[in-house]
């Protein structure tokens, strides 16, 4: 009797301390319900096991717990909160950890007000507190759901699993591209819609989205009945309707629209088992490497019928830019195999470094707009995506010295482009950067507002991973405080009409690539390498990730070998 009344006693002892070591860990924990769910197990998607879904051989990957795809219980990755490294900022340390927590917080204030004001429709005005369309998404009324299906991969990654459920059952009940009556841009719909439904697939594995995105593709290809198969720049889904835009060089297509298909038309022909759609997208490609270049450089317009060139103005920014990226991404994705894409993509790239990479009177590297020769001295903040396009490169280069000087190139222009954020009031650069002998890396007057871009985040976060140098996590993290501080609204974040004026007004609209990409690269700047890694991912132009297909999957007979 007497050894059972102590062993009573010691099961009341030890259930007494579990209890009070179970209440002082509930204790040490954020009383919000958002950091509740996120703070002790941050859940976050780590470099999964995407060969099992794309029939290719299956490689170990650091999960901790799977994704139940095709109930609405998703279990996502989780990986602990250890903090990591360290960010400084006004003197003081801020762990990688709590600039995680701070940026999912900014992910959650902008979605909730999408959610409250705008629930359904594609954008939010977040001073208006209404819904708002923009008109490369059909109109107003368009029920295609913008910000939702730009924010579901972000959701996604970030761990926000109730927002993410919220998302995904929305979009699998109500998403419906082909009753759209108002004209898309193709481009447009291509990056931010195809390429969302691609990303979701690939990150969860659930089928539904395959369907939503072959119903995405299959309206784009209305797109590609020209007499020379290059797509124009708008379309309608109900009647087939398409046009290109007047004011672009008398309506040509566009560059980086035409040239910036490869990557999403590629992967939906490998899980549709279709090839069309990459057939489509390889005739573009066919041609653009078979006409003459205008030393060595692609302008900026192409007329979709007699498929010749229509200008002599080239740009690494607006009309150009995602062209040149969706080359070497396209290696990427093949796993090195797109030979020509990194042929085209280097002998182009030789030319804009010789004849459009430029250096100011105060030692700022920067790539000029090149018209018939006369050099632009401008840069625009579309074009600091090119930072991590070249910190790609020299990781492909097999020449250690080009590797070397491709590196310096990236980092000196993704200085630049930091400039021309420091310049200003805010903090924030402005749409468009001009070098003169007066200034440098300032705009003018009508170019000078900032709409919650991404690409100057984006370098530095290529720059971060792919250097490992502390200075890309600190400008990144300044950047969000200064969104933080001057772009957040009640109703979510707005962009600003004069980034050297803080009280100079705002612009009243979530654009909403800013959940797609501007915070979303942020906030893989404070994740281990190995989640969304390098190794297995290539994004979109829109932030979208997307598998790199191994070698022995049937992407090898739908490249081109030269």
């Amino acid at each position: 009797m007497n050894t059972i009344r102590i062993n009573r006693r010691a099961v009341v002892l030890a259930l007494l301390c579990l209890v009070g070591i179970a209440l002082f860990v509930l204790s040490m924990m954020p009383s919000s319900s958002e950091e509740n769910m996120h703070s002790l197990g941050q859940k976050i998607l780590l470099a999964r096991d995407i060969n099992a879904r794309t029939n290719f051989p299956q490689q170990e990957h650091n999960l901790e717990k799977g994704y139940s795809a095709e109930n609405t219980s998703v279990e996502m990755v989780l990986l602990h909160d250890d903090d990591g490294g360290k960010v400084t900022s006004n003197d003081s340390a801020i762990s990688d950890g709590e600039s995680r927590r701070f940026i999912r917080r900014m992910m959650l204030h902008a979605w909730n007000g999408y959610k409250k004001y705008a629930w359904g429709e594609n954008e939010v005005q977040p001073i208006a507190k209404k819904a708002y369309s923009q008109g490369i998404f059909g109109g107003a009324g368009s029920g295609l759901a913008a910000t939702m299906v730009d924010g579901l991969d972000t959701l996604f990654i970030m761990g926000l699993t109730d927002e993410y459920i919220e998302a995904r059952n929305y979009l699998k009940k109500n998403f419906d591209i082909t009753h759209v009556s108002g004209s898309l841009s193709v481009f447009e719909t291509n990056i931010r819609f195809l390429g969302g439904m691609l990303s979701a697939y690939a990150l969860t594995g659930e089928h539904f989205y395959i369907d939503k995105a072959k119903s995405i593709g299959d309206v784009l290809l209305k797109a590609f009945n020209t007499q020379t198969g290059i797509p124009k720049s708008s379309l309608n889904p109900s009647s087939g309707q398409i046009s290109n835009y007047g004011w672009a060089n008398g309506g040509s297509s566009i560059l980086a629209e035409f040239g910036s298909l490869h990557l999403e038309f590629t992967y939906l022909s490998v899980i549709t088992g279709n090839t069309v759609y990459r057939e489509k997208v390889q005739a573009i490609r066919d041609h653009l490497d078979r006409i003459e270049k205008i030393g060595g450089l692609y302008p900026n317009y192409l007329s979709a019928d007699s498929g010749t060139w229509t200008g002599t103005h080239v740009s690494l920014g607006a009309m150009g830019d995602s062209f040149y990226e969706y080359l070497i991404k396209s290696y990427i994705q093949s796993n090195k195999n797109d030979t020509q894409a990194w042929r085209m993509y280097t002998e182009t790239i030789d030319a804009i470094e010789k004849q459009m990479v430029r250096k100011s009177k105060g030692g700022l590297t920067y790539v000029a707009e090149w018209r018939n020769g006369i050099l632009e001295h401008k840069m625009g903040h579309l074009a600091c995506f090119c930072v991590g396009m070249f910190a790609l490169q020299s990781r492909l280069e097999s020449d250690p010295e080009k590797a070397k000087r491709i590196m310096n190139l990236a980092e000196e222009i993704g200085n630049t482009c930091h400039e021309s954020y420091v310049r200003s009031k805010t903090g924030l650069g402005p749409e468009m950067f001009y070098f003169t002998s007066d200034d440098e890396a300032k705009a003018i007057v009508g170019e000078h507002g900032y709409i919650l871009r991404p690409e100057v985040i984006e370098g530095w976060f290529y720059l971060w991973r792919l250097t490992g140098k502390p200075i890309y996590k600190e400008w990144v993290w300044a950047a969000i405080q200064a969104i933080e501080k001057y772009c957040k609204k009640e109703g979510g974040y707005a962009g600003l009409v004069n980034v050297y004026d803080a009280s100079g007004g705002s612009d009243d609209v979530q654009q909403s690539f800013f959940l797609a990409e501007t915070l979303k690269y942020a906030y893989l700047t404070f994740t281990d390498a190995s989640i969304v890694s390098l190794d297995d991912w290539v994004f979109n132009t829109e932030a979208h990730p997307l598998p790199i297909l191994r070698k022995l999957h049937p992407i090898r007979h739908l490249v081109k070998q030269t």
